[in-house]
């Protein structure tokens, strides 16, 4: 069964701590392989003389094996974001069409799924055993589960953004806020809305400091505040922030870990993944429901309810995915012509050393 796997006598994985360092490395031959995760280096950095003459090799390998839900958690333990209109707002206030021209060169695509980008995603409306299922919590769940497909909003332009922001304002109001000397406040207790974007990489500001001025101007006061990495996973652990960057990679098969990641009983506590604070007794029992169904229909359809449900809660501003692995490569390796379907690139696992490439290559051999 291991035939042909596992050619090398001898592997060495390199850490860096700074990202330019560490492409730089692989520009000047230090390194053989190189996994690209930022948009505007595969768009403009590959451009040295490796590439050109084809000694170096850009490779994308599509993702089949995993879906994800990344995005700004709103932290739904405090009483500002306990309104589902509030936190729509804030995804109205997201103009990813902009920051995808501006920052990833259109590369990128809105998550829309808790489990995008695997067959347990849901889409449309719901139908057959997945509409069963939903109909054993509807009552606790919102009316749109039934009645509208879920979809991001769509920004991009003036009139787009404008839209969405008077949209926005609406819903706001109907949770209880309205703008006074260009504040946004809270009519019952007069406290103003403001949040901390918490945040433990340099690189995530970008993304915040754009969206700050939209959120802005619907008179939400914004900070953007950066910390070490042991502060900011001691506040993670005790959940205490307003808004921060997470992620969620998902199996094709989910099981038991839906529970740390939505369930009520780990919502309070410290250190579990259920960073949104979800306590939702139908998000429960969906989960109860996929973990133990039956066969792989049962499992996909509960999925889907699940899916659907955490969705139209409305508990994260969703962000954005690419449904491929970006990789570089000195062209000194094969691979046999059909890679594993779900391995993604397999890398090394069933690649070789080919001697006749690398001897083109100049540098190591």
């Amino acid at each position: 069964m291991n035939i042909g796997r596992d050619n090398f006598d001898e592997q060495r994985v390199e850490f860096f701590r700074d990202t330019t360092v560490a492409l730089e490395a692989f520009k000047s031959d230090q390194l053989d392989w190189r996994y690209e995760n930022v948009a505007k280096n595969w768009a403009t950095a590959y451009d040295f003389p490796a590439v050109l003459d084809k000694r170096v090799v850009k490779e994308e390998f599509p993702v089949r094996s995993q879906g994800i839900m990344q995005g700004f958690v709103l932290n739904t333990r405090r009483a500002k974001f306990s309104d589902p209109r509030v936190r729509r707002a804030f995804n109205l206030a997201l103009d990813f069409e902009e920051m995808n021209k501006q920052f990833f060169f259109g590369a990128y695509t809105r998550i829309g799924s808790f489990f995008e980008g695997t067959e347990l995603a849901s889409s449309g409306l719901p139908t057959g055993r997945e509409l069963e299922i939903l109909e054993t919590v509807r009552g606790q769940v919102p009316p749109e589960v039934f009645t509208t497909a879920y979809k991001n909003p769509v920004n991009g332009n003036p009139e787009a953004v404008r839209t969405n922001l008077r949209e926005a304002t609406r819903l706001l109001r109907e949770a209880g806020y309205e703008i006074r000397n260009q504040r946004l406040v809270n009519t019952k207790t007069g406290e103003p809305m403001t949040v901390e974007f918490l945040l433990e990489e340099p690189i995530l500001e970008r993304f915040a400091l754009f969206y700050k001025p939209t959120l802005e101007r619907l008179g939400i006061g914004v900070t953007v505040r950066t910390i070490d990495d042991a502060q900011f996973e001691n506040r993670v652990r005790a959940f205490d922030f307003d808004i921060v960057i997470a992620s969620w990679p998902e199996s094709l098969s989910p099981g038991n870990e839906q529970q740390e990641y939505w369930g009520s009983r780990s919502a309070d506590r410290p250190g579990s993944r259920n960073l949104i604070g979800i306590k939702n007794p139908a998000v429960d029992k969906l989960i109860e429901r996929l973990v133990f169904a039956n066969s792989r229909e049962e499992l996909v359809a509960a999925t889907k309810a699940l899916d659907r449900v955490l969705l139209w809660n409305n508990y994260i501003v969703p962000q954005w995915t690419y449904s491929k692995r970006r990789t570089a490569r000195w062209d000194r390796f094969s691979h046999p012509d059909k890679l594993p379907e779900y391995g993604v690139d397999a890398f090394p696992t069933v690649w070789w050393w080919d001697a006749a490439k690398a001897a083109k290559t100049g540098g190591r051999q």
